[in-house]
């Protein structure tokens, strides 16, 4: 079977994708965000509890990653809109002091919730961005990638290198 946006139309016109007579199923996704701070803004934050001026970096990142994956149909225009049975936001940082976001996202439906999760995961990176900004603007959203998904047509799971 050719492969084909699924987005488009016959014609080549963008279109949402009809699910309606698709099965319902569990379905899950985690995406993953890394953010890489300068060196002294990451200092200051392990120093001050990961605190600023602006409050709990990791906290408000938390929550803006849960807000941006229940609104994801409100900014990408052909995602359905999806009530998430559940969202989990982490944060960490890992031995190259960078910062790594995960959001996983679930929920039983016809359609998938990838982009909810990357939703979820760029937001709380840009949450840190905006966060920390005052301190410096050497701040780099390294990437956003899905790591895994479930439920659907297939199973798709990346290793932590690729």
């Amino acid at each position: 079977m050719e492969k084909k946006f699924t987005h488009l139309d016959d014609s080549g016109k963008p279109s949402m994708v009809n699910v309606g007579t698709k099965q319902a199923s569990t379905r899950t996704a985690r995406a993953r965000s890394i953010v890489v701070l300068d060196h002294e803004i990451i200092e200051r934050l392990e120093a001050d509890g990961f605190n600023n001026k602006k409050g709990p970096v990791f906290q408000t990142a938390i929550l803006a990653g849960v807000m941006g994956a229940k609104k994801t149909s409100d900014l990408i225009p052909l995602c359905h809109p999806l009530g998430l049975d559940n969202c989990q936001v982490s944060i960490e940082v890992n031995e190259k002091k960078e910062i790594v976001i995960d959001c996983v996202a679930s929920l039983h439906a016809k359609t998938g919730v990838e982009m909810e999760a990357l939703t979820g995961a760029t937001v709380a990176a840009l949450t840190i961005y905006d966060m920390c900004k005052a301190f410096s603007h050497n701040i780099i959203i390294k990437e956003t990638k899905l790591m895994e998904k479930t439920g659907g047509k297939k199973d798709f799971k990346r290793t932590d290198e690729e």
